[in-house]
């Protein structure tokens, strides 16, 4: 008899019940925090120009209602199901919980495949789609707010804001319906990047663990490290750019069509530049390529990102992979027994649940921009200037030396938007490892870090029940 393949949802459940395990909730209190409240499978018809109409499939998912609105991405993909999209709304969840940020879990996707559109058809379906989110009540600035997930951009993010903004016409805070706006619509510098900036920051931080690093045969720092990036999406080309920008080698790129490698380090801009001349990474100047794309996962490295989609390091390739760090950019890369076999190989891997969520932060950051209808440095910058200007004239009297004006701008300068958004993000991610890792240390039952960051969220989201009165 053939064995059992855990769905994504199911290995998300098992993962939930392997830390609640560890805490002393009762099962009532674990049901409620371990299933989705609410799940809308819908669909609406679009009409193509030759006058055949096509059935799109839909849904949107509510994790949890223990804060609210809930928050969480759209994504457009053949491979969309309701199975999921329900996996990664828990996982949202316990993200928002990791990283405190006050939001419940939600998911939403739509299945079609993107490229099989045209622009004015995906304008449609992102436009029928938030209609029918509005019928339900799954939209709102204090209900449910969505945000960009694989297939989709600030653009459809801009299609949802224009059609809830004419269904809720005067609506004060319409703007923080939905994020990853673009600028213009309301959105916040720095959003483009943040998941990627978010695995850079945390990876990065815990590579400042001397004793852990000792543990996996690491030094401290990025510098010098070999990096693989599987997936040069959004998360994966930012990521990969922080890290060759901080000094980092990046050694093996992959994407869907096939993987490169060049033990010297590859140029993650010329490589982006390649593929939008010639449509693949492959055969990129100086660099070989792989086999297959999977190769890119077993290549000797430092630190591997998996950044495309859920399961792509399971039981089968687990045993051969070198990497020191995993550093789950996507969400749901390593089932659960991949993960028993990298934690018995002293692989340290860092979780989606934590490590990707600088999207979900710098989200939050826009929808408090949305709702307090301020830009971010706007009521401080000038007096930041001011105040720097004059404290350092006073040492410059004191000690007798005029810097130049360059040193003087640089250290004078107030904080505009984008480095507020990523001074909060950094801010975020360093301190949730910190949590995490103190959970970890605590507690010598638990074996893997994501075993951590799942307590360390159920706690957090089991206290916000209590404090709603819901189990007295």
């Amino acid at each position: 008899m053939a064995s059992h393949t855990p769905s994504f949802f199911e290995t998300v459940l098992s993962f939930f019940d392997k830390a609640a395990d560890h805490t002393d909730l009762p099962h009532g209190m674990r049901d409620q925090i371990k299933y989705c409240n609410s799940i809308y499978e819908f669909k609406f018809p679009l009409k193509h120009h030759d006058g055949s109409i096509e059935i799109i499939v839909a849904y949107r998912v509510e994790h949890s209602h223990h804060m609210l609105p809930v928050k969480g991405g759209i994504r457009y993909s053949e491979m969309v199901n309701a199975d999921e999209v329900k996996a990664l709304a828990a996982l949202m969840t316990y993200k928002c919980a990791v990283v405190d940020v006050p939001f419940g879990g939600a998911k939403g996707g739509v299945k079609i495949e993107p490229r099989k559109f045209t622009v004015d058809q995906l304008e449609r379906i992102t436009r029928r789609y938030t209609a029918e989110l509005v019928k339900k009540q799954f939209i709102g600035p204090g209900i449910d707010v969505p945000a960009p997930d694989y297939g989709t951009s600030m653009r459809e993010m801009a299609w949802i804001f224009d059609t809830y903004s004419a269904l809720h016409p005067g609506q004060l805070d319409a703007a923080a319906c939905v994020t990853g706006k673009p600028l213009n619509e309301g959105g916040v510098q720095g959003r483009t990047e943040a998941t990627g900036l978010g695995v850079f920051y945390g990876i990065r931080h815990a590579l400042t663990y001397k004793e852990d690093m000792e543990a996996i045969g690491l030094t401290t720092g990025v510098e010098g490290k070999r990096v693989v990036v599987q997936g040069l999406g959004n998360v994966g080309y930012w990521a990969a750019k922080f890290f060759q920008d901080a000094g980092a080698r990046i050694t093996a790129l992959a994407e869907w069509d096939g993987a490169i490698y060049n033990p010297d380090g590859l140029d993650v801009d010329a490589v982006q530049q390649h593929r939008k001349e010639t449509g693949s990474i492959l055969n990129f100047p100086g660099a070989k390529n792989f086999e297959s794309s999977g190769d890119a996962l077993e290549y000797e490295c430092d630190i591997l990102i998996p950044a495309a989609l859920e399961g792509q390091i399971t039981e089968e390739n687990a045993p051969r992979i070198k990497a020191k760090i995993i550093g789950e950019g996507a969400n749901g890369p390593t089932t659960a027994r991949a993960e028993e076999i990298l934690t018995e190989r002293g692989i340290m891997v860092i979780p989606d649940l934590y490590l990707n969520a600088g999207g979900v932060t710098v989200s939050y950051f826009e929808w408090l921009k949305n709702l307090s209808h301020v830009k971010f440095g706007r009521m401080s910058k000038r007096f930041e200037e001011s105040s720097n200007a004059a404290m350092l004239q006073a040492v410059e009297k004191i000690v007798g030396k005029t810097l130049s004006e360059r040193e003087r701008s640089a250290i004078t300068r107030g904080a505009d938007e984008i480095d507020l958004v990523r001074s909060g993000l950094e801010e975020t991610m360093m301190n949730a490892y910190d949590a995490v890792r103190e959970t970890y240390k605590r507690n010598p039952g638990i074996k893997e870090l994501r075993t951590a960051a799942f307590v360390t969220a159920i706690n957090k989201i089991a206290v916000a029940y209590e404090e709603l009165g819901i189990f007295p």
